[in-house]
């Protein structure tokens, strides 16, 4: 198996992105999974690294990324030492991000015959699977859709009326980093650029209109998203599939760090369920 880690993805204006890709060397016709992780997260977190091996070893060449404005840097991309980026964040700011990984990933391969890049699937965790979703209504490269522990709409998240007047007022609103103990900020652009894009980011109406083939997993023990969420999405597009997975949490009972060789069963089954899923 290749992997390479930490790439470099140059960009003229905007922040670079930092991409990790694991390949067989052996395989040929090796379709293209791309992973979005979710709010807080990062692509070395947890398993996921795990994970992209299986997939990997399964015959598929799957990119993993960290957005832009995640917080991390290209030298530490893991403890959010950028927070003025973490605040500065939103959500365009991650699709045009998704839409930068999945334009190099087929440059970056072209010349590799092992490699189909006109076969690309989108994996989302999290926030990151209502991004994946925007992407996929909109963006014909797509060829399938996977939701991991998705949320369903971006808009109640940010709050009621009160919450959103205290944060225009103040200019910013700190949420707490559970394991780094960050006081992590979020700037009100965050809010304003959602209700400029607001259509364009209305998860529910990209939903009604993938006509790719989707998958929707999550599990029934999750305490971040409610399961209530997947179920929305299947009623939005009645043609997706939903698989529940029973006792899993929102990382399907993986956590950060994961010094175990190998992936929880939750996650292990969330795997083979997206690899039978693409092939």
């Amino acid at each position: 198996m290749t992997i390479d880690k930490h790439i470099i993805l140059e960009r003229d204006g905007k922040k670079p992105i930092l991409i990790d890709t694991f390949y067989s060397e052996e395989k040929s016709n090796q379709p293209i999974v791309i992973f979005c992780h979710g709010y807080k997260g990062f692509k070395d977190w947890g398993a996921w690294d795990l994970m992209a091996e299986a997939f990997a070893n399964a015959g598929f060449c799957f990119i993993k990324f960290n957005f832009s404005h995640n917080g991390g840097t290209m030298e530490n991309p893991i403890d959010f030492p950028d927070l003025e980026a973490f605040g500065n964040n939103n959500y365009t700011k991650e699709l045009d991000d998704l839409d930068a990984v999945i334009t190099w990933s087929q440059n970056h391969f072209k010349s590799n015959s092992k490699i189909d890049t006109n076969t690309i699937c989108l994996i989302g965790h999290s926030r990151g699977g209502g991004i994946a979703l925007l992407k996929s209504s909109e963006d014909q490269r797509i060829t399938k859709l996977i939701t991991l522990a998705s949320v369903s709409d971006f808009a109640s998240r940010f709050g009621s009326e009160e919450a959103l007047k205290t944060w225009k007022e103040d200019g910013v609103k700190y949420v707490e980093n559970g394991r780094t103990k960050q006081q992590m900020p979020h700037y009100y652009q965050f809010f304003e650029d959602f209700e400029t894009h607001k259509a364009k980011l209305d998860i529910k109406a990209a939903t009604t209109q993938i006509d790719i083939p989707m998958l929707i997993i999550h599990g029934d023990n999750d305490t971040s998203v409610n399961i209530s969420e997947a179920e929305a999405l299947q009623q939005w597009n009645p043609k997706s599939q939903l698989k529940v997975i029973e006792n899993a949490d929102h990382v399907f009972n993986t956590k950060h760090p994961w010094s175990k060789s190998e992936l929880s069963e939750e996650l292990k089954t969330v795997v083979e369920t997206a690899i039978q899923f693409i092939i």
